[in-house]
């Protein structure tokens, strides 16, 4: 299970990079160069975006690669980045992947009670 942990925390991780990349980029767009109708429009709240963009992906990142080894704080990470990012990024069809792959890592990390057989 700390395997499987690994593998979704550090999957999640990177395709949260991508969804925190274009989604911060989306924000400066809007900002340098204003709204077009209701085809693009700011968000509501900027700083918790960007902030999701950055802090996000990492939690996962960091919550992965630490599953072997510590899967207590590996599955809070993991936890953390996924409620992050469904609390700014929402639910949809570029979020629900790495939502519910870090959501997925987190619970088997905390439920890995003894290390993987090797």
């Amino acid at each position: 299970m700390r395997n499987a942990a690994l593998t979704l925390g550090v999957i999640a991780g990177v395709i949260g990079l991508i969804v925190g990349f274009f989604s911060y980029g989306y924000t400066v767009f809007i900002e340098e160069y204003g709204e077009v109708g209701k085809l693009a429009q700011q968000v509501d709240n900027i700083a918790l975006v960007r902030g999701a963009a950055l802090i996000a992906p990492i939690l996962a990142i960091a919550g992965g690669a630490m599953a072997r080894s510590q899967n207590l704080a590996a599955g809070v990470l993991l936890l953390a980045s996924a409620a992050g990012m469904m609390w700014a990024f929402g639910f949809g069809v570029f979020t629900m992947f790495p939502i519910a792959m870090a959501g997925l890592g987190g619970i088997l990390a905390l439920l890995a009670r003894q290390p993987d057989a090797h």
